[in-house]
Protein backbone atom coordinates (compact mmCIF):
# COMPACT_ATOMS: atom_id res chain seq x y z
CA UNK A 1 0.00 0.00 0.00
CA UNK A 2 1.47 3.33 -1.02
CA UNK A 3 1.27 6.22 1.41
CA UNK A 4 1.08 9.79 0.28
CA UNK A 5 3.72 11.97 1.88
CA UNK A 6 2.11 15.04 3.38
CA UNK A 7 3.56 18.41 2.51
CA UNK A 8 4.84 20.54 5.38
CA UNK A 9 2.44 23.24 6.55
CA UNK A 10 3.60 26.85 6.70
CA UNK A 11 1.99 29.52 8.81
CA UNK A 12 2.50 33.25 8.38
CA UNK A 13 3.01 35.07 11.69
CA UNK A 14 4.24 38.46 12.88
CA UNK A 15 7.74 36.97 13.22
CA UNK A 16 7.68 35.56 9.70
CA UNK A 17 6.95 32.16 8.19
CA UNK A 18 6.87 29.12 10.48
CA UNK A 19 7.13 25.65 8.92
CA UNK A 20 5.92 22.35 10.41
CA UNK A 21 6.40 18.72 9.32
CA UNK A 22 2.62 18.21 9.05
CA UNK A 23 -0.21 20.52 9.98
CA UNK A 24 0.39 22.66 13.07
CA UNK A 25 -1.54 20.40 15.45
CA UNK A 26 0.02 17.13 14.30
CA UNK A 27 3.50 18.22 13.30
CA UNK A 28 6.72 19.53 14.77
CA UNK A 29 8.59 22.64 13.69
CA UNK A 30 11.33 22.12 11.14
CA UNK A 31 14.96 22.67 12.19
CA UNK A 32 15.00 26.16 10.69
CA UNK A 33 11.76 27.06 12.46
CA UNK A 34 13.05 25.72 15.78
CA UNK A 35 16.06 28.03 15.50
CA UNK A 36 13.84 30.96 14.55
CA UNK A 37 11.57 30.34 17.55
CA UNK A 38 14.46 30.13 20.00
CA UNK A 39 15.99 33.32 18.60
CA UNK A 40 12.65 35.09 18.85
CA UNK A 41 12.07 33.81 22.37
CA UNK A 42 15.46 35.08 23.50
CA UNK A 43 14.95 38.41 21.72
CA UNK A 44 11.57 39.00 23.37
CA UNK A 45 12.98 38.09 26.75
CA UNK A 46 15.93 40.44 26.25
CA UNK A 47 13.58 43.33 25.40
CA UNK A 48 11.64 42.76 28.61
CA UNK A 49 14.86 42.30 30.56
CA UNK A 50 15.98 45.70 29.27
CA UNK A 51 12.92 47.31 30.87
CA UNK A 52 13.29 45.27 34.07
CA UNK A 53 16.98 46.11 34.50
CA UNK A 54 16.74 49.88 34.01
CA UNK A 55 16.91 50.85 37.73
CA UNK A 56 19.97 48.66 38.40
CA UNK A 57 21.82 49.43 35.16
CA UNK A 58 21.21 53.14 35.70
CA UNK A 59 22.57 52.81 39.24
CA UNK A 60 25.77 51.08 38.21
CA UNK A 61 26.29 53.40 35.22
CA UNK A 62 25.89 56.38 37.54
CA UNK A 63 28.26 54.83 40.07
CA UNK A 64 30.88 54.16 37.40
CA UNK A 65 30.51 57.72 36.11
CA UNK A 66 31.09 59.20 39.57
CA UNK A 67 34.03 56.89 40.27
CA UNK A 68 35.48 57.91 36.90
CA UNK A 69 35.59 61.48 38.21
CA UNK A 70 37.92 60.35 40.97
CA UNK A 71 35.50 59.70 43.84
CA UNK A 72 36.62 57.22 46.48
CA UNK A 73 34.32 54.58 47.86
CA UNK A 74 31.82 56.42 50.08
CA UNK A 75 33.09 59.91 49.25
CA UNK A 76 30.44 62.61 48.95
CA UNK A 77 30.51 64.40 45.60
CA UNK A 78 29.20 67.89 44.85
CA UNK A 79 27.32 68.30 41.56
CA UNK A 80 26.97 72.06 41.23
CA UNK A 81 27.79 73.28 37.71
CA UNK A 82 25.56 73.07 34.66
CA UNK A 83 28.03 70.75 32.98
CA UNK A 84 28.20 68.40 35.97
CA UNK A 85 24.42 68.26 36.36
CA UNK A 86 24.14 67.06 32.76
CA UNK A 87 25.58 63.74 33.91
CA UNK A 88 22.43 63.03 35.96
CA UNK A 89 19.16 61.95 34.37
CA UNK A 90 16.58 64.78 34.64
CA UNK A 91 18.60 66.70 37.21
CA UNK A 92 17.13 69.83 38.71
CA UNK A 93 19.00 72.87 37.46
CA UNK A 94 18.10 74.91 40.56
CA UNK A 95 19.18 73.06 43.71
CA UNK A 96 22.69 71.70 44.39
CA UNK A 97 23.24 67.94 44.54
CA UNK A 98 25.43 66.12 47.02
CA UNK A 99 25.72 62.37 46.57
CA UNK A 100 27.87 59.40 47.31
CA UNK A 101 28.08 55.77 46.24
CA UNK A 102 29.44 53.12 48.55
CA UNK A 103 30.24 49.41 48.37
CA UNK A 104 29.48 47.83 51.74
CA UNK A 105 31.55 44.72 51.01
CA UNK A 106 34.35 46.05 53.23
CA UNK A 107 32.02 46.67 56.18
CA UNK A 108 29.11 48.77 57.48
CA UNK A 109 28.88 52.48 56.81
CA UNK A 110 27.78 55.44 58.93
CA UNK A 111 25.67 58.08 57.22
CA UNK A 112 24.55 61.32 58.82
CA UNK A 113 21.59 63.21 57.32
CA UNK A 114 21.32 66.73 58.83
CA UNK A 115 18.21 67.76 60.79
CA UNK A 116 17.02 70.44 58.36
CA UNK A 117 17.64 72.12 55.01
CA UNK A 118 18.09 68.91 53.05
CA UNK A 119 15.96 66.42 51.14
CA UNK A 120 17.37 62.99 50.51
CA UNK A 121 17.71 59.41 51.58
CA UNK A 122 19.59 56.15 51.17
CA UNK A 123 18.90 53.80 48.27
CA UNK A 124 20.02 50.28 47.44
CA UNK A 125 21.49 49.08 44.15
CA UNK A 126 18.05 48.92 42.51
CA UNK A 127 17.42 52.53 43.57
CA UNK A 128 14.85 51.41 46.12
CA UNK A 129 14.81 53.77 49.06
CA UNK A 130 15.79 51.82 52.16
CA UNK A 131 12.71 52.07 54.39
CA UNK A 132 13.04 54.60 57.17
CA UNK A 133 16.14 56.32 55.75
CA UNK A 134 14.67 59.61 54.53
CA UNK A 135 14.43 61.37 57.86
CA UNK A 136 17.33 63.17 59.59
CA UNK A 137 19.52 61.02 61.77
CA UNK A 138 22.71 59.03 62.16
CA UNK A 139 22.41 55.76 60.27
CA UNK A 140 24.38 52.55 60.43
CA UNK A 141 23.90 50.71 57.14
CA UNK A 142 24.66 46.99 56.90
CA UNK A 143 25.12 44.87 53.78
CA UNK A 144 23.45 41.48 53.21
CA UNK A 145 24.79 38.95 55.70
CA UNK A 146 26.79 41.46 57.77
CA UNK A 147 26.55 41.03 61.53
CA UNK A 148 25.06 43.89 63.49
CA UNK A 149 27.57 45.30 66.02
CA UNK A 150 26.92 44.60 69.69
CA UNK A 151 26.59 48.27 70.57
CA UNK A 152 24.40 50.26 68.18
CA UNK A 153 23.25 52.95 70.61
CA UNK A 154 22.92 56.30 68.87
CA UNK A 155 22.45 54.73 65.45
CA UNK A 156 19.43 54.10 63.30
CA UNK A 157 20.27 50.63 62.00
CA UNK A 158 19.22 49.83 58.46
CA UNK A 159 20.09 46.76 56.39
CA UNK A 160 20.51 47.12 52.65
CA UNK A 161 19.39 44.23 50.42
CA UNK A 162 22.34 45.03 48.12
CA UNK A 163 26.04 45.59 48.71
CA UNK A 164 26.12 48.83 46.75
CA UNK A 165 24.19 51.80 48.09
CA UNK A 166 23.69 55.46 47.36
CA UNK A 167 23.22 58.55 49.52
CA UNK A 168 21.56 61.43 47.70
CA UNK A 169 20.82 64.86 49.10
CA UNK A 170 19.64 68.21 47.80
CA UNK A 171 20.03 71.38 49.83
CA UNK A 172 16.75 73.28 49.97
CA UNK A 173 17.74 76.25 52.15
CA UNK A 174 18.11 79.50 50.21
CA UNK A 175 20.27 81.13 52.89
CA UNK A 176 23.95 80.47 52.02
CA UNK A 177 25.04 80.43 55.68
CA UNK A 178 22.38 77.90 56.64
CA UNK A 179 23.16 75.79 53.59
CA UNK A 180 26.85 75.76 54.50
CA UNK A 181 26.01 74.68 58.04
CA UNK A 182 23.77 71.91 56.72
CA UNK A 183 26.46 70.69 54.35
CA UNK A 184 29.01 70.48 57.16
CA UNK A 185 26.74 67.98 58.93
CA UNK A 186 26.25 65.69 55.91
CA UNK A 187 28.69 62.81 56.38
CA UNK A 188 29.45 59.28 55.22
CA UNK A 189 32.32 57.14 56.53
CA UNK A 190 33.10 53.51 57.48
CA UNK A 191 31.84 52.19 60.80
CA UNK A 192 35.39 51.04 61.47
CA UNK A 193 36.37 54.74 61.77
CA UNK A 194 33.59 55.59 64.23
CA UNK A 195 35.98 56.50 67.05
CA UNK A 196 37.99 58.83 64.83
CA UNK A 197 35.75 60.00 61.98
CA UNK A 198 37.64 61.34 58.98
CA UNK A 199 37.30 65.03 58.16
CA UNK A 200 34.81 66.11 55.54
CA UNK A 201 36.29 65.78 52.09
CA UNK A 202 33.70 66.62 49.47
CA UNK A 203 34.77 66.18 45.86
CA UNK A 204 33.52 69.06 43.70
CA UNK A 205 33.60 67.75 40.12
CA UNK A 206 33.58 71.30 38.74
CA UNK A 207 32.62 71.55 35.09
CA UNK A 208 33.92 68.16 33.97
CA UNK A 209 31.64 66.33 31.57
CA UNK A 210 30.49 62.83 32.50
CA UNK A 211 27.44 60.63 32.09
CA UNK A 212 25.45 58.46 34.44
CA UNK A 213 22.93 57.45 31.77
CA UNK A 214 22.40 53.77 30.94
CA UNK A 215 24.67 52.92 28.01
CA UNK A 216 23.51 51.63 24.65
CA UNK A 217 24.37 48.49 22.72
CA UNK A 218 26.29 45.63 24.31
CA UNK A 219 27.58 47.86 27.09
CA UNK A 220 24.07 47.89 28.54
CA UNK A 221 24.29 44.14 29.08
CA UNK A 222 27.85 44.40 30.41
CA UNK A 223 26.61 46.80 33.08
CA UNK A 224 23.73 44.45 33.84
CA UNK A 225 26.25 41.66 34.25
CA UNK A 226 28.02 43.85 36.83
CA UNK A 227 24.81 43.84 38.83
CA UNK A 228 24.13 40.13 38.33
CA UNK A 229 27.58 39.19 39.60
CA UNK A 230 27.87 41.49 42.58
CA UNK A 231 24.36 41.56 44.07
CA UNK A 232 22.06 38.92 45.59
CA UNK A 233 19.18 37.59 43.52
CA UNK A 234 15.90 38.91 44.88
CA UNK A 235 12.98 36.44 44.89
CA UNK A 236 10.96 38.83 42.72
CA UNK A 237 13.66 38.62 40.01
CA UNK A 238 14.22 34.85 39.77
CA UNK A 239 12.34 34.49 36.48
CA UNK A 240 14.29 37.34 34.86
CA UNK A 241 17.57 35.70 35.83
CA UNK A 242 16.29 32.46 34.29
CA UNK A 243 15.34 34.33 31.09
CA UNK A 244 18.84 35.78 30.80
CA UNK A 245 20.77 32.51 31.11
CA UNK A 246 20.33 31.45 27.44
CA UNK A 247 21.76 34.86 26.54
CA UNK A 248 24.96 34.30 28.51
CA UNK A 249 24.18 36.36 31.63
CA UNK A 250 24.33 34.07 34.65
CA UNK A 251 25.46 34.63 38.20
CA UNK A 252 28.82 33.07 38.93
CA UNK A 253 29.78 32.70 35.26
CA UNK A 254 31.72 35.07 32.97
CA UNK A 255 29.64 36.94 30.40
CA UNK A 256 31.05 35.97 27.01
CA UNK A 257 28.28 36.38 24.45
CA UNK A 258 28.74 34.39 21.25
CA UNK A 259 27.85 35.76 17.81
CA UNK A 260 24.20 34.68 18.06
CA UNK A 261 23.75 36.14 21.55
CA UNK A 262 25.53 39.36 20.60
CA UNK A 263 23.25 39.87 17.60
CA UNK A 264 20.13 39.32 19.70
CA UNK A 265 21.30 41.46 22.62
CA UNK A 266 22.44 44.34 20.42
CA UNK A 267 19.05 44.53 18.69
CA UNK A 268 17.19 44.04 21.97
CA UNK A 269 19.04 46.99 23.51
CA UNK A 270 17.78 49.14 20.64
CA UNK A 271 14.20 47.85 20.65
CA UNK A 272 14.11 47.74 24.44
CA UNK A 273 15.11 51.40 24.62
CA UNK A 274 12.51 52.28 21.99
CA UNK A 275 9.91 50.54 24.16
CA UNK A 276 11.19 52.41 27.20
CA UNK A 277 11.01 55.74 25.36
CA UNK A 278 7.40 55.09 24.30
CA UNK A 279 6.59 53.86 27.81
CA UNK A 280 7.82 57.14 29.32
CA UNK A 281 6.62 59.67 26.77
CA UNK A 282 3.20 58.11 26.09
CA UNK A 283 2.15 56.71 29.45
CA UNK A 284 -0.81 54.31 29.39
CA UNK A 285 -1.24 53.82 33.11
CA UNK A 286 -4.53 54.38 34.90
CA UNK A 287 -4.51 57.71 36.72
CA UNK A 288 -1.28 58.95 35.15
CA UNK A 289 -2.73 62.24 33.85
CA UNK A 290 -2.69 65.18 36.28
CA UNK A 291 -5.82 66.75 34.77
CA UNK A 292 -7.82 65.86 31.66
CA UNK A 293 -7.45 69.36 30.18
CA UNK A 294 -3.69 69.17 29.51
CA UNK A 295 -0.88 66.75 28.64
CA UNK A 296 0.87 66.76 32.02
CA UNK A 297 1.47 63.32 33.58
CA UNK A 298 2.55 62.31 37.05
CA UNK A 299 6.18 61.47 36.31
CA UNK A 300 6.53 58.95 39.15
CA UNK A 301 3.70 56.40 39.43
CA UNK A 302 4.52 55.43 43.02
CA UNK A 303 1.92 55.10 45.77
CA UNK A 304 3.47 56.88 48.73
CA UNK A 305 1.30 54.89 51.15
CA UNK A 306 2.43 51.56 49.66
CA UNK A 307 5.83 52.34 48.11
CA UNK A 308 7.08 48.76 47.93
CA UNK A 309 4.32 47.88 45.43
CA UNK A 310 6.03 50.11 42.86
CA UNK A 311 8.91 47.66 42.44
CA UNK A 312 6.58 44.95 41.19
CA UNK A 313 5.13 47.22 38.47
CA UNK A 314 7.41 46.56 35.51
CA UNK A 315 6.14 49.26 33.15
CA UNK A 316 5.54 51.96 35.75
CA UNK A 317 9.01 51.71 37.22
CA UNK A 318 10.60 51.46 33.74
CA UNK A 319 8.82 54.66 32.67
CA UNK A 320 10.47 56.50 35.56
CA UNK A 321 13.94 54.97 35.52
CA UNK A 322 14.43 55.39 31.79
CA UNK A 323 14.52 59.12 32.36
CA UNK A 324 15.14 59.65 36.09
CA UNK A 325 17.00 58.42 39.16
CA UNK A 326 15.92 57.70 42.70
CA UNK A 327 12.38 56.92 43.81
CA UNK A 328 10.79 57.32 47.21
CA UNK A 329 7.55 58.36 48.91
CA UNK A 330 8.73 61.96 49.31
CA UNK A 331 8.96 62.23 45.51
CA UNK A 332 5.34 61.15 44.93
CA UNK A 333 3.43 62.70 47.83
CA UNK A 334 -0.30 62.28 48.42
CA UNK A 335 -0.71 65.06 50.95
CA UNK A 336 1.07 68.29 51.99
CA UNK A 337 4.39 67.99 53.76
CA UNK A 338 8.17 68.16 53.23
CA UNK A 339 8.20 66.65 49.77
CA UNK A 340 8.52 67.42 46.08
CA UNK A 341 6.17 66.47 43.23
CA UNK A 342 6.89 66.06 39.52
CA UNK A 343 4.77 66.44 36.41
CA UNK A 344 6.12 65.62 32.95
CA UNK A 345 5.06 66.92 29.52
CA UNK A 346 6.13 65.58 26.13
CA UNK A 347 3.43 67.00 23.86
CA UNK A 348 1.98 70.42 23.14
CA UNK A 349 -1.65 71.52 23.27
CA UNK A 350 -2.31 69.98 19.85
CA UNK A 351 -0.90 66.62 20.93
CA UNK A 352 2.32 66.98 18.91
CA UNK A 353 5.75 66.09 20.30
CA UNK A 354 7.63 69.08 21.70
CA UNK A 355 10.14 70.12 19.03
CA UNK A 356 13.31 72.17 19.46
CA UNK A 357 12.73 74.02 16.19
CA UNK A 358 9.38 75.44 17.32
CA UNK A 359 8.53 78.10 19.89
CA UNK A 360 6.09 77.54 22.74
CA UNK A 361 4.55 79.40 25.65
CA UNK A 362 3.69 77.81 29.00
CA UNK A 363 1.47 80.04 31.12
CA UNK A 364 1.95 79.22 34.81
CA UNK A 365 -1.28 80.33 36.53
CA UNK A 366 -1.19 82.56 39.61
CA UNK A 367 -1.09 81.18 43.14
CA UNK A 368 0.92 78.02 42.42
CA UNK A 369 0.40 75.38 45.12
CA UNK A 370 3.85 75.40 46.71
CA UNK A 371 5.41 76.37 50.03
CA UNK A 372 8.98 76.66 48.75
CA UNK A 373 9.19 77.18 44.99
CA UNK A 374 8.28 75.79 41.58
CA UNK A 375 10.48 75.19 38.57
CA UNK A 376 10.07 74.09 34.97
CA UNK A 377 13.05 72.31 33.42
CA UNK A 378 13.67 71.26 29.82
CA UNK A 379 15.46 68.00 28.98
CA UNK A 380 16.97 66.54 25.83
CA UNK A 381 15.04 63.53 24.50
CA UNK A 382 18.27 61.68 23.66
CA UNK A 383 20.22 61.99 26.90
CA UNK A 384 17.32 62.77 29.27
CA UNK A 385 19.73 65.33 30.73
CA UNK A 386 19.50 69.11 30.95
CA UNK A 387 19.10 70.49 27.46
CA UNK A 388 22.45 71.50 25.98
CA UNK A 389 22.26 74.97 24.45
CA UNK A 390 24.68 77.84 23.99
CA UNK A 391 23.20 79.78 26.91
CA UNK A 392 23.44 76.88 29.39
CA UNK A 393 19.88 77.63 30.44
CA UNK A 394 17.54 74.70 31.09
CA UNK A 395 15.05 75.98 33.64
CA UNK A 396 13.03 78.85 34.98
CA UNK A 397 11.67 78.96 38.51
CA UNK A 398 9.80 81.09 41.00
CA UNK A 399 13.12 81.77 42.72
CA UNK A 400 14.20 83.80 39.68
CA UNK A 401 13.36 87.36 38.76
CA UNK A 402 10.80 86.50 36.10
CA UNK A 403 8.50 88.90 34.29
CA UNK A 404 4.95 88.44 35.56
CA UNK A 405 1.61 89.20 33.97
CA UNK A 406 -0.88 91.55 35.59
CA UNK A 407 -2.92 88.67 37.04
CA UNK A 408 0.14 87.11 38.68
CA UNK A 409 0.62 84.40 36.08
CA UNK A 410 4.04 83.80 34.52
CA UNK A 411 4.70 83.02 30.87
CA UNK A 412 7.61 80.66 30.24
CA UNK A 413 8.87 80.58 26.64
CA UNK A 414 10.70 77.65 25.07
CA UNK A 415 12.14 77.92 21.58
CA UNK A 416 15.26 78.60 19.50
CA UNK A 417 14.86 82.41 19.69
CA UNK A 418 14.22 84.63 22.69
CA UNK A 419 10.85 86.44 22.69
CA UNK A 420 11.02 90.23 22.79
CA UNK A 421 10.75 91.62 26.33
CA UNK A 422 10.58 88.13 27.84
CA UNK A 423 14.24 87.12 27.54
CA UNK A 424 14.53 86.25 31.24
CA UNK A 425 11.48 83.96 30.97
CA UNK A 426 13.04 82.05 28.06
CA UNK A 427 14.55 78.54 27.87
CA UNK A 428 16.47 78.03 24.59
CA UNK A 429 15.76 74.86 22.64
CA UNK A 430 17.76 73.23 19.85
CA UNK A 431 16.38 72.60 16.33
CA UNK A 432 16.61 69.00 15.20
CA UNK A 433 15.96 67.65 18.70
CA UNK A 434 12.83 66.77 20.61
CA UNK A 435 12.60 67.71 24.24
CA UNK A 436 10.39 67.20 27.28
CA UNK A 437 9.78 69.13 30.48
CA UNK A 438 9.33 68.53 34.18
CA UNK A 439 7.32 70.89 36.34
CA UNK A 440 8.40 70.55 39.97
CA UNK A 441 6.48 71.56 43.08
CA UNK A 442 8.61 71.90 46.19
CA UNK A 443 6.46 71.23 49.24
CA UNK A 444 3.19 71.14 47.28
CA UNK A 445 0.00 72.34 48.95
CA UNK A 446 -3.61 71.14 48.78
CA UNK A 447 -4.58 72.62 45.38
CA UNK A 448 -1.98 70.33 43.81
CA UNK A 449 -3.37 67.25 45.50
CA UNK A 450 -7.03 67.96 44.76
CA UNK A 451 -5.95 69.08 41.27
CA UNK A 452 -7.92 72.29 41.50
CA UNK A 453 -4.89 74.28 40.30
CA UNK A 454 -4.62 73.90 36.51
CA UNK A 455 -1.37 73.67 34.59
CA UNK A 456 -1.99 74.38 30.89
CA UNK A 457 -0.16 72.83 27.96
CA UNK A 458 2.78 74.27 26.09
CA UNK A 459 1.17 76.24 23.26
CA UNK A 460 2.92 76.69 19.90
CA UNK A 461 3.39 80.38 19.03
Amino acid sequence: MTTVKERPQTIETRIGRLEFTHDFANGFPTDATVQKLYDERDFQRACQAYLWALPAVSFTAWQRGINGLGARNGQIVAILSYEARRGILTANATTPYYLGFADLSAGPLIMIIPPQGVQGGISDGWQITIPGSETPGTYLVLAPGQKEPDDVSGYIVRRSPTFNIFLGARLTDEDPASAKQTLAQLKMYPYAQRDNPPPMDILDVGTRAWSGAPPRGMEYWQRLDDVVQREPVEPRDIFFHAMLRPLGLEKGKPFRADARQTKILTEAALVGEAMAKANSAERRFAGSRYRPDAHWDFALQLDADNPTDFWNLLDERASWFYEAVGAGPAMAPKRPGPSSAYLGAYKDKAGEWLDGARSYRLRVPPNPPIKLFWSVTVYDADTRALILNDKKIADRSSRMDLRKNDDGSVDIYCGPKAPARFEKNWIPTVPGKNWFAYFRFYQPTEPYFDRSWPLPDFEPI
